[in-house]
């Protein structure tokens, strides 16, 4: 499995670092950001640009922009506010949505009776894209002498505002079918898997492109491609 996690430093080198001042996250904003859910079902490309205008500074969004998201209609621009929040905003200066930072090039955002935004990185937010689409598919749980004790699918059928549906096939070990793994995303590094009562394994990808459960053991647990 050929596998990049989208938030290399390399594809980040331009985003803007915690910490910094309210003239650097300015500077740093200026390009190109997808704004979108949490999942990443609803995305829209924001450009946003140094040029000041009387509403704030200038802003393009792409033209499907109001129809995946329909609350970006009503922004006219952004600016910075305090020293660390990026606000996008309407004609009148009122705040459309504001977002914090989280994470080098990842800024999210709360909007009442909606729920959380994310804003980051156009170049990042493809490679997660490119990422998750190579998650797709079937794989094999097996313990650290290679043993399979378990095969799931992963798909990219939605599961709620977060998580995609994840099938177990017959025949698991029962480490595995007891957990019952009904759901799971990618997220910040890690692929999580969620029971139905809520409970996650965490798996990080290792230096051999294989997923391992974390906390690691004396006889892992490793997800690989079938």
């Amino acid at each position: 499995m050929q596998f990049v996690w989208a938030f290399a430093g390399a594809i980040l080198a331009n985003a803007p670092a915690l910490g910094q001042d309210a003239a650097q996250l300015k500077k740093s904003m200026v390009g190109q950001w997808e704004l979108s859910t949490t999942e990443r079902s609803k995305t829209c490309v924001v450009t946003l640009r140094s040029d000041a205008t009387p509403q704030g500074l200038k802003l393009e969004l792409e033209p499907d922009c109001a129809k995946s998201l329909p609350f970006t209609k009503d922004i006219a621009a952004w600016n910075i506010k305090g020293l660390d929040i990026v606000r996008l905003q309407t004609a009148r200066g009122d705040s459309v949505i504001d977002f914090t930072e989280v994470e080098s090039g990842i800024f999210e955002g709360i909007r009442s009776g909606e729920g959380v935004y994310i804003l980051q990185n156009l170049a990042a937010a493809r490679s997660l894209a490119k990422s998750m689409d190579q998650m797709i598919g079937d794989w094999s749980v097996v313990r650290g002498n290679g043993r399979a004790i378990c095969s799931l699918t992963l798909t990219n059928n939605e599961a709620g505002p977060d998580n995609f549906q994840l099938f177990l096939k017959p025949r698991c070990d029962p480490l595995v079918a007891n957990f019952k793994p009904k759901e799971w995303r990618l997220e910040r590094g890690e692929l999580l898997m969620f029971s139905a009562s809520g409970e996650a394994w965490h798996f990080e990808a290792d230096d051999n492109a294989q997923w391992r459960r974390m906390p690691d053991m004396a006889d892992p647990l490793i997800l690989l491609r079938q």
